[in-house]
């Protein structure tokens, strides 16, 4: 109803325009004497003659190019493009009418109606648009409206500034905009101020009393928006990012796209570039099986797996419950996806022998594992039967059962492990790269740091512990980790497989390793808060097994590149496999008879591993 209202007033305001339009036309060409002038009162009088019909042809004109459809509240270059067009194609279909019908104005009325439509006819539109801008600047100083400062004075920023303006729903004012060029200092970009650059931030934040910022800088790089992150953390405001051009499909910004700043943008790493097209030769058409496919990297596994068209996809997890919501999310997404979930245990040797017969994977993806260090601290033999045996039968199976490739999800707390988890995890290597010299499977690892998110992980524990009101708490001041999105943990899991040739361990160049107390800090700012003030961060001390920092390779192992700039290539280690079969036979003999050995069995299985409890 209010649109109908709306539309039936701007006709008539158009009618009222385009008939103004004609009338100072005339009064232009004939300098005011257009009614008393013997020729100039001919051709007035053709057009009062004809008024209805002219008015009737610009009117039907402006209807079917839209001009009663567009919201002129957020008029703009294209609206003003689009008048213009509009203007011209009504001028020129009244003067065509006015040649059909031998009843001719001189050439410069037309010419004259063209301009005046546009500034009448433009004018009426745009007037909204200014008037709601001046209301709105007036509103700056009402309490409860969010002042907002944009760092970033290009295109993305002045898009963002556009969008502040035209949505009055967000209750947001744009104050003040931050650019480290300095040629743009003290100009205004849509009316909006270059105040500084990003060592101003803080300072011109607290001057303009400034409650959120947001960074409008798409094309940045991951490692120059964590530099500029780190200059806004130093404000109390809450931050806001414009997604990066990887994320933008088409360049364009609107409000929906610009989101919460995440831990992730803190980390100042580009996203992986992996060969999508290579990936999708060796899943495509192919029966896929994800051990632990309901967990945190299991089930990211599957949702990628999944666009890559496999013959069968066949997800495996002891939990149901997690299992039960992957497979929902897969319907739901993939509804053409030929789906089947098994519950089952990988320690279960039969039980993995009947799936691999019945089903007869080409590519198995082992994620299955137990992962939480201090819980397998205390449990070791659990830890040996999940991550050891687990890992056997599986791969054995792999080899009996002809799999094409298979491709373990390691850990860097395999390297010089000092707990029994990462112990237990550099067996799991060894069995497979054992394996690969006697399978024509092409067996390899992955190994990568801490995932950002997943179950377990430090961010979530920090984000419930922020929410009760703290404290945080950190076990060390000194502990660094390295980290990465789930989803980029995945893909250089996807692209290992990819790349395998057999035995080797794949490494992602993850960057600058993350102080856990840094990582703390940012949260709880990010949570808008101030640590050590608004929320507490409590030093705990160090954890059974946990070490200060993780590492990557082992010093024997050495470093290979690889035509991917951040994957590299541990170099296979030489096993015995004869003697690696002896040693896990003994290892079961004393999971079964003495429990309290096994860390001493595995201390001489793996001599790397250093026991720090």
């Amino acid at each position: 109803m209010r649109k109908k209202i709306y539309s039936t007033l701007l006709i008539l305001a158009d009618i009222i325009a385009i008939n103004l339009a004609f009338i100072l036309a005339f009064v232009l060409r004939f300098d005011g004497n257009f009614i008393h002038g013997v020729q100039s009162a001919k051709y007035f009088d053709v057009f009062i003659q004809n008024v209805l019909t002219l008015t009737g042809i610009k009117l039907i004109i402006f209807y079917i190019f839209g001009m009663y459809n567009s919201l002129w509240k957020y008029a703009s270059i294209e609206e003003l493009v689009q008048i213009i067009t509009t203007s011209f194609v009504a001028t020129a279909a009244t003067l065509s009418y006015t040649f059909i019908i031998q009843q001719h104005l001189p050439r410069s009325i037309y010419i004259l109606t063209f301009i005046l439509d546009i500034i009448l006819i433009g004018g009426i539109r745009f007037s909204y648009r200014a008037a709601r801008r001046i209301r709105n600047n007036g509103m700056g100083s009402k309490k409860g409206l969010k002042r907002v400062m944009i760092v970033g004075a290009g295109q993305a920023g002045a898009m963002v500034i556009q969008e502040l303006k035209n949505h009055e729903e967000l209750n947001s004012i744009p104050i003040a905009v931050i650019d480290d060029d300095d040629a743009k200092l003290g100009r205004k970009i849509n009316g909006v101020p270059v105040l500084g650059d990003r060592y101003h931030i803080k300072k011109v934040a607290e001057r303009k009393k400034i409650d959120e910022i947001i960074i409008a800088i798409p094309s940045s790089s991951k490692k120059e928006i964590r530099a500029i992150l780190e200059e806004c953390s130093r404000t109390k405001c809450k931050l806001k990012i414009v997604p990066g051009m990887y994320e933008l499909i088409d360049g364009n910004v609107s409000i929906k796209q610009i989101r919460d700043v995440a831990i992730e943008d803190l980390l100042g790493r580009e996203p992986v570039k992996v060969d999508l097209e290579e990936m999708s030769v060796y899943l495509q058409n192919k029966t896929v099986l994800v051990t632990g496919g309901g967990g945190s990297i299991g089930s990211e596994l599957c949702r990628q797996i999944a666009t890559f068209n496999p013959k069968k996809l066949l997800i495996l997890d002891i939990y149901e419950n997690n299992a039960y919501d992957i497979q929902n999310e897969l319907i739901r997404n993939h509804p053409e996806l030929n789906l089947e979930v098994l519950i089952a245990s990988v320690r279960d040797r039969k039980r993995m022998e009947e799936i691999f017969s019945k089903y007869k994977p080409n590519v198995v993806f082992h994620a299955a594992a137990h992962k939480h260090v201090p819980l397998m601290e205390a449990n070791p033999q659990e830890a040996i039967k999940n991550n050891v045996f687990g890992t056997l039968n599986v791969a054995e199976c792999a080899d009996t059962y002809k799999v094409e490739k298979f491709v373990l999800i390691s850990t860097d707390k395999a390297v010089n492990p000092t707990n029994i988890m990462g112990a237990t995890k550099r067996v799991a290597e060894m069995i497979v790269q054992c394996m690969s010299r006697k399978s024509k499977t092409e067996f390899v690892a992955v190994r990568f740091g801490n995932v950002l998110g997943s179950n377990g992980s430090v961010i979530p524990l920090f984000k419930r512990q922020i929410e009760k009101g703290g404290p945080v708490t950190v076990t060390h001041a000194e502990v660094t980790r390295y980290f990465m999105t789930i989803p980029e943990a995945v893909q250089l899991v996807i692209q290992a497989g990819a790349m395998a040739k057999g035995g080797e361990i794949f490494v992602l160049d993850m960057g600058e390793p993350v102080k856990i107390i840094d990582l703390a800090e940012n949260l709880i700012r990010l949570s808008g808060f101030e640590p050590y003030v608004d929320i507490d961060i409590e030093i705990t001390g160090l954890r059974p097994g946990e070490k200060l920092y993780e590492e990557l390779l082992m010093d024997e192992e050495g470093l290979q590149e690889t035509r991917h700039n951040k994957i590299f290539i541990g170099q296979p280690i030489f096993m015995d496999y004869k003697l690696l079969t002896a040693e896990l036979t003994r290892l079961k003999e004393i999971l079964m008879s003495d429990h309290e050995d096994v860390k001493d069995y595995i201390e001489h299985m793996v001599p790397t591993y250093t026991r720090i409890s």
